[in-house]
């Protein structure tokens, strides 16, 4: 028997037309009557999103934070642990998708541990060692309203961004996760569809990074393939049915489930690339992850061999000689990304060659680089940035 350990957070997920309904007792059985709102601004002017929330929190929810803004910047995170503090607050309902969720918890982390985002932060030492601080004061508990697909719905990690150095700083805090995430059709329907598009991409990326390890966690693999399956039939309807709120729901379920999965797996260089690019050439995340997924997959099929078969197996490359060749799950990756609208290289987005050198840089000091499959080097990023390019 294979061994394994697979430990499952407590968490709900309220999906449908009622979904909110079920948001004031979930607030009720964690004791929370003060709690903020945060969301981005283009939601806020929307309107019609926001006040859906606001009524079923009622009196409940005591102020609105509007100051999300994508990736995270500690300035708006810093605001935004500002507001919590001066209202009291004892809960954080975020609006949203990735940002709103990263702010909300990293506020949150801020508030309750009063030192520097760097100081808490996940750092490598000297040595060369990565070692993450204990963030062991209580904080606020977390909601989860979504209006984009997300994998950081139930996830523990809060990942921020230093406009000044453009450093990615990481915090981790399992007592941060959601209590609830809640999927309401009105508020699937508000987001931009290329919005939903970049962001079921990243869950793409992720999922796929994620049958690639070697966790060994049979319950972790089954959360990576039914995420799988689940975009490959919904992401090439999108732009077709793009007012169809059950098919962006269903994109968010395929989100939520690549997060839980890649909870137990290693992740890797994608995801680290993606990280670098997507703030410092000004690329969507997920778009950046797509166009580096067959580069990365290719660099590390001599490792992952036959793992790749689940890959493929999940999109509906069902034939027994895709165990045997695993370059057949790049080849049905990038079938699935030629039926999408999304750019293929980098070039195609805007980016000048020489604007690789700083992405590099930054990639070589994401956490997340020693996960990866296989040993990668700063020549190893440099020649997938060409190859992506």
């Amino acid at each position: 028997m294979t061994t394994f350990q697979h430990s499952t957070p407590a968490f709900r997920t309220c999906w449908g037309d009622d979904a909110l309904a079920e948001l004031p007792g979930e607030l009720a059985r964690a004791g929370a009557t003060r709690v903020v709102l945060m969301c981005g601004a283009s939601l806020a002017r929307e309107g019609r999103a926001i006040a859906r929330v606001q009524a079923a929190l009622g009196e409940r929810c005591i102020e609105r934070f509007e100051g999300v803004r994508e990736h995270s910047p500690v300035p708006d995170v810093l605001e935004a642990m500002r507001v919590l503090e001066r209202t009291g607050a004892d809960g954080v309902v975020a609006v949203g998708g990735g940002s709103a969720v990263v702010t909300a918890r990293a506020a949150s982390i801020l508030l309750a541990e009063r030192r520097d985002v760097r100081e808490l932060c996940t750092q490598r030492r000297p040595d060369g060692r990565w070692v993450s601080p204990r963030l062991d004061a209580p904080k606020l508990p977390q909601w989860v309203v979504a209006t984009t697909p997300t994998t950081a719905y139930a996830k523990a990690g809060s990942a921020v961004r230093d406009p000044v150095t453009g450093d990615r700083l990481a915090l981790f805090d399992p007592k941060t996760r959601a209590r609830a995430l809640f999927i309401d059709p009105v508020l699937a329907a508000t987001a931009p569809v290329g919005l939903v598009e970049a962001a079921s991409l990243n869950a793409l990326s992720m999922a796929v990074g994620g049958l690639e390890g070697d966790a060994g966690d049979p319950l972790a693999e089954a959360l990576l393939r039914q995420s799988l399956v689940l975009l490959a039939d919904a992401l090439p309807r999108l732009r077709q049915q793009p007012d169809d709120a059950g098919l962006r729901a269903s994109l968010m379920l395929a989100a939520l489930l690549s997060g839980q999965g890649t909870d137990y797996t290693q992740g890797g260089v994608n995801g680290v690339l993606g990280h670098s690019v997507a703030p410092c050439l000004g690329v969507p995340m997920g778009v950046a992850n797509a166009m580096l997924l067959a580069p990365t997959m290719r660099f590390n099929a001599p490792v992952t061999g036959a793992r790749l078969a689940r890959v493929a197996h999940a999109l509906g490359d069902a034939r027994a000689d895709a165990e045997a060749d695993p370059l057949r799950a790049v080849a049905a990756v990038e079938a699935l990304l030629a039926r999408l609208p999304v750019p293929r290289r980098l070039r195609d987005t805007g980016v000048a060659p020489e604007a690789l050198d700083g992405v590099v840089e930054h990639a070589m000091h994401d956490w997340f680089l020693q996960r990866n499959p296989r040993p990668v080097t700063r020549e190893d990023l440099e020649a997938l940035l060409r190859t992506a390019w």
